[in-house]
């Protein structure tokens, strides 16, 4: 009787065990952002509110859905208009009431589809307080895959994912270096890495799933510092202006030694390299350290310029009004040229807050982590970097400003404007020096529990994708895919990124494009210097601060502070008309300001 009662206790105690792991959200029920509550054991419900679709999975569309999903065009066919019929864009691009309409729905349309305010982080996959007030927490799209579901993606695929080596050995690693046929080059490149630094801040001590950024968007702590205190030690307490040092008759960042400012330089590294700027990792690489040697320039140069408009004012007001200024340019470089160099679009995008002051907006921002994932654009990265015919490996790069000064400025922009960058999608184009990080991006991506490719797709408005030769374009890395896989609705949102087909003459995949989009436009137009008491030209010290703004350009950036103002875009374009200028202007603020690159590229065009 004991052994009897002994079994029916085990089998009751398993089949307990049995029911609570069966968690019926694991299958992701609920379609078209319904969101999946479970109701007791293994009963679930979907609640639909406001997504516009109806039924027990959120599945039925209402009539005005209906309608609207009739009348919608996918996402690569609106690509493929606006990347074609340049005589219409052309047109439209010269009459502001239609460019600001289309202007509009691109930001509206594009923003919508982020939470605002944040929903869900690493452990919490219901909506909470925390999810919401714990800053220290990178947001989430979706909700991490539940700990008790049968596989890493909930119910589909393989109950162990593939080792993450193995799968950035087969799938990413590149044979031969694979040009990105937009032109790409070095100097996007570097800004993407530049400029992403001040928001994407992983505490590694934490986890993955935290960041150390607080600001969660565009304040430029990677030029000012994250802290008061290393923002103090930076500044130089006079004229508003950050500290300097002039080498050759250019400026550059103090040494550490003469801020006290921690940075990271190997112990080989000579004092007098140990250069001082607002992110703590900026010495690793004089690319992205170049980038920081331009904006520390820019932001004392527009000091100058308040200055002169307003000798009244103290130490204090010209710093804290040039970083608004500073703010501004960024993300009007952001938008004018960084999106609109990756978009590929005929139309021209434009930053003007104005056009969302009649919307329904928050202007408040959360870094997600999946946002994060996504911008590791590892194979932008060629196999060796070339500055004035002289070729370098990563491992003589690194942590190596003098070679900053061995070039200079220009130099470093010539050299990075000429050489083209690598695609991004399309698999196996990963320089095997940083493979590491992409594995480590997978190894994080498991560790934060993220859903599937498909899911995100879906999350995004997208079709799932049927195969993985659907997803690749290709039948023999499909196939691999495959069995290291299983199914495609297990395929992991990392990897997939980087091994979907690119589109036609494209750099990134559609997916790339229709999930990062969102997170930065709601990220940059978020800011709060672009909500209606802010973007005013008293804010940014009148007329000539908004002036600076509103005229800002990755130009106009280079022209104000790199000498001899070489031709710069984002983009490789034909070698003899990159060759560097002198123009005669002065340094003022209204004269360098003005200048127009397209007329620029013709003067140059002519005079060569």
């Amino acid at each position: 009787m004991r052994a009897l009662a002994q079994l029916l206790c085990a089998t009751l105690a398993a089949s307990l065990s049995l029911s609570l792991a069966a968690n019926p959200c694991c299958s992701n029920p609920c379609q078209n952002r319904g969101v999946c509550m479970s109701t007791g054991f293994d009963q679930y419900m979907c609640d639909c509110t406001r997504t516009g679709f109806y039924g027990e999975n959120c599945s039925t569309p209402e009539f005005l859905t209906r309608i609207k999903l009739f009348l919608k065009p996918t996402p690569n066919t609106v690509h493929y208009i606006l990347t074609h019929f340049k005589g219409v864009w052309n047109i439209v691009n010269n009459i502001p009431f239609l460019r600001n309409i289309i202007m509009r729905y691109v930001l509206t349309s594009r923003s919508h589809l982020i939470e605002s305010p944040p929903t869900y982080n690493v452990h919490y996959g219901y909506k909470s307080w925390e999810a919401f007030s714990n800053l220290s927490y990178y947001t989430r799209a979706l909700p991490p895959v539940a700990d008790d579901c049968p596989t890493p993606m909930g119910v589909k695929g393989k109950k162990e994912l593939p080792d993450s080596k193995e799968v950035v050995e087969k799938f990413l690693l590149r044979k031969k270096f694979i040009p990105d046929p937009q032109g790409t080059n070095m100097m996007f490149a570097f800004f993407a890495q530049h400029f992403t630094h001040q928001f994407f801040k992983t505490d590694h001590k934490k986890g993955p799933a935290f960041t150390k950024g607080l600001g969660h968007g565009v304040d430029l702590n990677h030029v000012y510092g994250e802290t008061l205190d290393r923002q103090h030690k930076l500044r130089l307490f006079k004229d508003g202006k950050m500290k300097s040092q002039i080498i050759d008759g250019e400026v550059y960042p103090p040494t550490v030694k003469d801020t006290q400012v921690s940075m990271i330089y190997p112990p080989h590294i000579p004092e007098h390299l140990h250069f001082a700027v607002g992110h703590e990792v900026f010495g690793m690489v004089p690319g992205l350290m170049m980038y920081a040697i331009i904006w520390l320039r820019e932001h004392n140069r527009v000091c100058d310029v308040l200055k002169q408009e307003h000798p009244e004012w103290d130490d204090e007001r010209l710093f804290q009004t040039s970083r608004l200024i500073l703010i501004g340019e960024t993300i009007k470089i952001v938008i004018e040229d960084y999106v609109q160099h990756l978009s590929g679009y005929n139309f021209k995008l434009k930053f003007d807050p104005e056009l969302l002051f009649n919307q329904q907006f928050q202007y408040q921002n959360r870094i997600a982590s999946e946002f994060n994932t996504l911008y590791h654009w590892h194979p932008l990265m060629p196999d060796t970097l070339q500055i004035d015919n002289q070729e370098y490996n990563y491992q003589q790069f690194l942590y190596n400003n003098s070679i900053l000064l061995e070039h200079g400025l220009t130099q470093f922009v010539e050299s990075f404007s000429r050489q083209r960058a690598g695609r991004v999608s399309g698999g196996r184009n990963l320089s095997p020096a940083i493979q590491k990080v992409a594995q480590a991006s997978i190894d994080q991506s498991r560790q934060m529990k993220y859903q599937s490719f498909n899911e995100y797709r879906k999350r995004f408005l997208l079709k799932p994708y049927k195969s993985f030769e659907e997803l690749t374009g290709e039948k023999e890395m499909a196939a691999e895919l495959e069995a290291a896989y299983g199914d495609i609705d297990a395929m992991e949102l990392y990897p997939a990124l980087l091994v979907e087909k690119p589109r036609p003459d494209a750099i990134f995949g559609e997916t790339m494009v229709e999930i990062g989009a969102p997170f930065s436009l709601k990220g940059l137009m978020g800011n709060p210097i672009c909500s209606p008491d802010y973007w005013k030209p008293s804010t940014f010290g009148g007329e000539v601060g908004f002036k600076i703004i509103n005229t800002a350009s990755i130009q106009s950036l280079i022209c104000n502070n790199v000498k001899g103002c070489p031709f710069t875009t984002f983009s490789v374009q034909d070698p003899q008309l990159t060759k560097t200028v002198t123009i005669n202007a002065s340094s003022s603020h209204s004269e360098l300001d003005d200048i127009n690159p397209a007329v620029l590229l013709k003067e140059r065009s002519t005079e060569l």
